[in-house]
């Protein structure tokens, strides 16, 4: 949007502020009980899983599916018996943020959004 409305700024894409066991800083972890928070911690292992994944297919020079890394989060996220519900795991374009089909060496953004809980947590990773 920046380059389409000729802004004359810059967006520098950082990487996310993670707590010791990887779970991104925010203001809902203190919503969490502890066993919830605990437990918390498997958005950012289900996202690592998928990005493992991804450097295993030799940083995308082997294409993948993206309903592979998907699939990945989704078996990862259901591990954990505290995860209620999975609200959303998306698999998008880092550039543009459309849905991709698959992720080659361009990578991918991948986003999910979960309840733990009485909490909804999201978290994302850059492939």
């Amino acid at each position: 949007m920046v380059e389409d409305l000729n802004f004359d700024i810059g967006i520098n894409i950082m990487p996310t502020i993670r707590e010791d066991d990887g779970l991104a800083m925010s203001s809902r972890n203190a919503h969490l009980k502890p066993d919830e928070r605990e437990a918390a911690s498997i958005l950012y292992k289900s996202l690592t899983a998928a990005q493992f994944l991804h450097e295993a297919s030799f940083a995308g020079q082997l294409p993948l599916p993206a309903q592979v890394f998907i699939e990945t989060v989704r078996e990862s996220l259901e591990s954990e018996p505290m995860v209620s519900q999975i609200h959303y795991i998306s698999i998008d374009s880092k550039n543009t943020m459309q849905p991709l089909e698959e992720v080659g060496t361009d990578g991918a953004l991948i986003s999910i959004a979960c309840q733990i809980g009485s909490v909804r947590l999201i978290d994302n990773i850059i492939l």
